[in-house]
């Protein structure tokens, strides 16, 4: 069997993917965190008596906590499963990434198991983000001024 008849085979097994299903699927579930979200926001506003500016933090805590809790008890992962990019792109993603490397190292210790392991995967996204933050920052400096 040479390789061109490999790939035509392969080709034929390889699972149908739905993409404008799967689409529609992130960009509702995104939107229903969207929605949960503005609820946060009118519930902070409403009850703590702060405008939007200063709810927004409490937004993010909140949103991370509650993903963090749900990666914990194992609700997360499947509810990502079907929802895709709509829970994996938002800061709820990070959130999961984050919990579940702190999960799998917790066996470890606190220190050189948790503590060291929950930052690997969130390293290089922290450490990118503040590098090309940096430069664009200085970019709109030189251009456009302070």
């Amino acid at each position: 069997m040479n390789i061109v008849q490999l790939k035509k085979t392969s080709k034929k097994h390889v699972p149908k993917q739905h993409k404008v299903r799967n689409m529609f699927i992130a960009f509702f579930s995104g939107g229903c965190l969207g929605a949960i979200a503005q609820i946060l926001s009118m519930f902070y506003q409403h009850y703590l008596q702060i405008d939007f500016q200063q709810s927004i933090p409490f937004i993010i805590v909140t949103i991370i906590f509650c993903a963090s809790i749900l990666t914990g008890v194992g609700v997360y992962d499947r509810l990502a499963q079907h929802c895709g990019a709509g829970l994996f792109i938002p800061i709820s993603g990070f959130a999961n990434a984050l919990t579940s490397s702190a999960m799998e190292a917790r066996s470890e210790g606190a220190i050189f198991g948790i503590g060291a392991n929950m930052f690997k995967l969130a390293g290089s996204v922290i450490t990118y983000g503040i590098v090309s933050s940096s430069i664009f920052g200085c970019l709109r400096f030189y251009f456009f001024g302070g």
